[in-house]
Formats: C-alpha cells, sequence, structure tokens
C-alpha cells in the first residue's frame, strides 16, 4: 500500500521512466526508418551505377559476377549510356581495386599518335620523341585499362592490340626490349562489332579476344522508371553544386521525361537537367525548363500510331548504325529497300519543309 509521500515518489518515477521509455522508442523508430532507407538505395544505387529496371538489374548481376575475375568484357551499348561507369565499377569491385583504373579513348586519338598513346615509345624513335615514354599499357600495370569506343581503333593497331593481349607483353616504339604487363582489359563500342567484321572495319579475332564476356547496355527508352530515379538524383546533384534550391519536378516535366525518346540517353538526361536548374525560376522544373515539348495528361497514342512511332524510330537508328546504307538497312531488317524509303519520306514530311 502507497501513503501520499511514497504516492508522489512513484509519480514522479513513472514520469521520468515514461520519458525515457518514449525517447527510446522514437530513437528506435529512427533506426528503423534509416534502415529502410538505406535499404531504399542499396536497392536503387549499385556504386555508382543507377537503375531499378530488369535489365539493369541484370547488368548489375553481371557485373558482380565477372568483376572478380581477370577475363576481358566487352560493353556494347548507344552513346551516353554509361559506359565508362560500368567499366570503373568492374575495376572497383575487382581485386585489382587499389591499381590504377586507365581509360583511352581510341576515337579521339589521332591515327599517327595512337600508337604511342597505348604501348610508349623511346627517345628518337620519331619526329617529336624527345624524350621516352610509357603508354597506357604500361601506366595500368597492377590494374585495369579501359579501351573506350575501342570500335574506331584502325586495323594496323588492332594486330598489335591482339599481340598484346595474347602474351601480356608490350614493346614500345623504337624499343627491342619487350616488357611484361598485368592488366585486366576492358573495352567498350557503341558500334555493332559483328557488324564490322562483316565490313571489314574489326578483326574477328581481336572480337573474340575482347568479347569473352559481352554487357550490353540498354539505351534510356528502354529501361522505365529509371528515368526518374536519374532525373531526381541529377536533379538533386545539380542543385547542390549550384546552389540552387529546389522543390522538385512539374507533373508536365515528368510527362516528358517520360514521352521523350532520350537519342542522347543517360547523357542527354542530365545536360537538360543541368540546364533546367540554371534557369528555372520558381522552383519547379517544367518541361519548358527542359526544353521538351509538352504531353497532354490525357493524351494516349492509338496501337497503330505508336507501332508506326516506333518503327519509324527504329528504322532511323539502324540506318546510323549503317552510316545511311539504305540497302544493308533493308537487309538486315528483312524489309524491301522501298520500306526504308517510305521510312525516309515521313523522316522529312515529319521535319517540315527546309527552309
Amino acid at each position: 500500500l502507497f501513503n501520499n509521500d511514497a504516492l508522489e515518489v512513484a509519480t514522479v518515477f513513472a514520469a521520468q521512466a515514461a520519458m525515457v521509455l518514449r525517447n527510446a522508442i522514437l530513437i528506435r523508430e529512427l533506426q528503423l526508418t534509416n534502415e529502410s532507407l538505406t535499404q531504399q538505395l542499396e536497392r536503387i544505387h549499385f556504386g555508382s551505377l543507377i537503375g531499378t529496371s530488369g535489365a539493369m538489374k541484370e547488368i548489375f548481376r553481371k557485373i558482380d559476377k565477372v568483376a572478380k575475375t581477370d577475363v576481358s568484357v566487352l560493353i556494347e551499348g548507344e552513346t551516353g549510356t554509361g559506359k565508362e561507369l560500368v567499366a570503373s565499377e568492374l575495376h572497383r569491385r575487382s581485386h585489382r581495386v587499389d591499381g590504377p583504373f586507365i581509360v583511352i579513348n581510341c576515337g579521339a586519338i589521332p591515327e599517327n599518335l595512337l600508337e604511342s598513346e597505348l604501348f610508349g615509345h623511346v627517345k628518337g624513335s620519331f619526329t617529336g620523341a624527345i624524350n621516352s615514354r610509357d603508354g597506357k599499357f604500361q601506366s595500368a600495370h597492377g590494374g585495369t585499362l579501359f579501351l573506350d569506343e575501342v570500335g574506331e581503333m584502325p586495323l594496323n593497331l588492332q594486330v598489335k592490340l591482339l599481340r598484346v593481349l595474347e602474351d601480356r607483353r608490350v614493346t614500345r616504339i623504337g624499343d627491342d626490349k619487350a616488357r611484361d604487363v598485368d592488366i585486366r582489359v576492358v573495352a567498350a563500342t557503341n558500334r555493332t562489332l559483328t557488324n564490322e567484321i562483316k565490313a571489314g572495319n574489326f578483326r574477328e579475332d581481336l572480337f573474340y579476344r575482347l568479347n569473352v564476356v559481352r554487357l550490353e547496355l540498354p539505351p534510356l527508352r528502354e529501361r522505365g522508371s529509371d528515368v526518374e530515379l536519374l532525373g531526381r538524383y541529377f536533379l538533386k546533384k545539380h542543385g547542390e553544386e549550384l546552389g540552387v534550391t529546389l522543390q522538385g519536378f512539374g507533373d508536365d516535366a515528368m510527362r516528358s521525361l517520360r514521352a521523350h525518346r532520350w537519342p542522347g540517353n543517360i547523357r542527354e538526361l542530365e545536360n537538360r537537367i543541368k540546364k533546367a536548374v540554371i534557369f528555372c525560376d520558381d522552383g519547379i522544373i517544367t518541361a519548358k525548363d527542359l526544353d521538351l515539348q509538352e504531353v497532354d495528361a490525357g493524351g494516349v497514342q492509338q496501337l497503330n500510331e505508336a507501332k508506326e512511332s516506333f518503327a519509324l524510330d527504329y528504322v532511323r537508328r539502324i540506318l546510323e548504325l549503317n552510316g545511311g546504307n539504305r540497302t544493308q538497312t533493308a537487309k538486315e531488317l528483312g524489309v524491301d529497300v522501298r520500306t526504308i524509303f517510305r521510312y525516309l519520306e515521313k523522316v522529312r514530311q515529319d521535319d517540315g519543309p527546309e527552309e
């Protein structure tokens, strides 16, 4: 039994105990919320890569498997799909992570300089070689060498590259001594190398040496809701970089993001959002800020119109891959060449008369 004094003490103690218990419950709720957010971020992020679509989850699974090995990897995909990020993630998850990650764009360096960039040279081996210098292969020793746009490498250098990949030994220009290199090679291209082989522009034996494991990155238009995830990521990133506080995307902007075909893929998306962050006036990104056409909220294409729109876009892409060769495009698509002309006429009508 409690007397009044004991009751007062018990009441004070109970009040304090209740506060402690309440704080403990709040802390636990915050911990659970934090764990949930962490799990959500882990599902969205795969290192530096972002995506939840089925196609990207399959890419993540393959990266996780192949990163632990030293086999060569060929990454194929349209321009702007993130091939260098994939190569970097392969390196980051490998046992070579403490070694260098060296990148060389085979299509951005003149042919007469590319050999020196790749393999190095000794002093006096050619005009302008005032000092001896190691190439990218030697610089990547113990790490990973990423050959970007390997499909644009000249045929004569493809022979030398194949020899290095087979022997794991590099000879600098003007040198008579080969040096061992311990590297993992990852290559990437926005071309279809099987077509390049048929055209005589790429060596088949080099293709099979590079193509031990092939990763084909899907274009952004085939990644579903990933465009929204990436859009919000870039909005936050560039908002913080530019010191701009934004509330997010307006409904018209989100509809435009989903409807746009993204020929430039992730690179185009990031550039549009960065520009929108700069020019946005009221804190909410609009379709106009993104320089995208507004999409009617209730507008739905008829099935035939949607099929025609897809076919037109697909023909344009294959035609571009074939360098404008209509006959080759028709052959690959299994249609009469007159069908290609019909779609080209449709393109001219959509673009309007020339000024």
